[in-house]
């Protein structure tokens, strides 16, 4: 029997609320260079798969980062909302826009070879480099 957590939550304005289901409740720290330019510093997200919901599509605005993957913002107050992989309508949500944070725990930093020197999370955790990231990726993608 797998575990689903069951969370909810919504922008800064609350003008977009999310329902979301997860099978963890691990948060990954992405430091590539777009995560980065986009949020100010690390993305801190949690892998949603395909199981979100939003109220007030209407306020959600929608940027293509990549022919692979697209970013998702509150039209009204600009808080993320969501990293979406195209083709398998994969999500990853900032953990910060889900209530209930104190249940998270950081599991895992990618493209650590992208990190900039000037901060470092005391976390013990699974770091991966882009390389790594890809490979592991594009073998979910292909399989």
């Amino acid at each position: 029997m797998t575990n689903e957590f069951k969370k909810q939550g919504s922008c800064l304005c609350g003008a977009v609320k999310v329902s979301v289901k997860t099978k963890s409740n691990n948060v990954d720290a992405c430091h590539c260079n777009m995560c980065r330019k986009w949020t100010g510093g690390p993305l801190f997200a949690i892998e949603c798969g395909e199981d979100v919901n939003f109220e007030s599509d209407e306020n959600i605005s929608v940027f293509n980062s990549s022919e692979w993957a697209e970013r998702g913002f509150c039209s009204k107050c600009g808080t993320h909302l969501f990293y979406r992989l195209k083709e398998q309508n994969h999500y990853a949500l900032p953990a910060g826009l889900l209530d209930d944070e104190e249940s998270f725990t950081l599991e895992k930093q990618i493209f650590i070879d992208e990190k900039p020197s000037f901060y470092s999370l005391a976390n013990k955790t699974k770091n991966m480099t882009g390389e790594e990231v890809f490979a592991e990726y594009s073998a979910l993608l292909e399989g």
